[in-house]
C-alpha cells in the first residue's frame, strides 16, 4: 500500500474529535419532551432527519431544524413556548461544540506531519461532509488545521464524492487512503472505487450512519487512532 499511497484523508466528525456525543445530549432533550405524546421518540426523529436529508442535508442547521419540526409535529400545543425556546437554544449550542480532539489524534497527527513533511509524496487532507461554514468553523476551533495539507467539504460522500476527490487531488484510487469512523460515509465508497480504507469505529453510531460489518482486503480495522503509526509507518515507530 505505502509503496503508492499518496494522500490520506481523514474523516473529522467522530474521528477526530467528538461530534455525536453532543447531538446525542440534544437528542434526549427532545424524547424527554415528546415521550408522553408517541410511542417511540427515537423513531420520530430518524423518520423526520430521513425525510428532510435530500432537502437539508447533514450538519448542525439540518439537525436542529429537523429537532424543531419533530417536536412541533409530535408534542403540538402540549409543548410551550418556552420548552420549545430551550429545545432551540440547546440545538443551537452545537454551532458551538469544542471539537477537542479525541485521545491520541494531535499526537499521531503531530508524527505523520513530520514522517510525511516534504508534501509531495503523501498529503494529508481532511475530507469531511456537513454545512461548510459550521465544519469549518470545528476545524479552527480544533486546532488541528496546521497538520494537513488540504481540506474538503462537501454536502455528502458517496463514490460520486471520492471520485471528485481523486480528480481534485489528481490521484488515482488506488492512490487513496480514506480514514474514518462510519462504514456508510468513509469506508464503503472508498472502497468501491478502489480506494484503501481504515476504519476507526467510535462508540456511538448516527442513526442514519448505521451499516453492516465490512470485510474487505483493502480495509484496515484498528480501534484507536494512534494505531495509524504502525500502519503508515510500516512498523517503524
Amino acid at each position: 500500500m505505502m509503496e503508492h499511497l499518496r494522500v490520506i484523508a481523514f474523516d473529522a466528525d467522530d474521528t477526530l474529535w467528538d461530534c455525536q456525543g453532543h447531538f446525542e445530549e440534544v437528542e434526549e432533550h427532545l424524547y424527554r419532551l415528546i415521550a408522553p405524546y408517541c410511542d417511540n421518540p427515537k423513531r420520530e426523529l430518524f423518520d423526520t432527519e430521513s425525510a428532510n436529508m435530500e432537502d437539508l442535508g447533514y450538519g448542525c442547521k439540518a439537525f436542529t431544524i429537523s429537532i424543531i419540526e419533530t417536536a412541533v409535529r409530535v408534542g403540538g400545543d402540549h409543548l410551550t413556548a418556552a420548552e420549545l425556546a430551550d429545545l432551540l437554544s440547546h440545538s443551537k449550542s452545537l454551532l458551538h461544540l469544542p471539537a477537542t480532539p479525541l485521545p491520541g489524534v494531535v499526537e499521531t497527527l503531530k508524527k505523520l506531519r513530520e514522517y510525511f513533511s516534504d508534501g509531495d509524496t503523501v498529503r494529508m487532507v481532511v475530507f469531511t461532509k456537513g454545512e461548510l461554514q459550521d465544519q469549518e468553523n470545528k476545524l479552527r476551533r480544533s486546532g488541528l488545521l496546521r497538520y494537513f495539507d488540504d481540506v474538503e467539504i462537501t454536502s455528502d460522500k458517496t463514490q460520486r464524492e471520492f471520485l471528485a476527490l481523486c480528480e481534485h487531488q489528481a490521484i488515482h484510487p488506488s492512490e487513496l487512503l480514506m480514514v474514518g469512523n462510519s462504514l456508510k460515509s468513509d469506508i464503503a465508497p472508498a472502497l468501491a472505487i478502489g480506494a484503501w480504507a481504515v476504519h476507526i469505529p467510535f462508540h456511538i453510531t448516527w442513526q442514519l450512519e448505521h451499516y453492516d460489518d465490512i470485510d474487505h482486503e483493502r480495509l484496515i480495522k484498528i480501534s484507536h487512532f494512534s494505531e495509524l503509526l504502525a500502519i503508515l509507518k510500516g512498523n517503524h515507530l
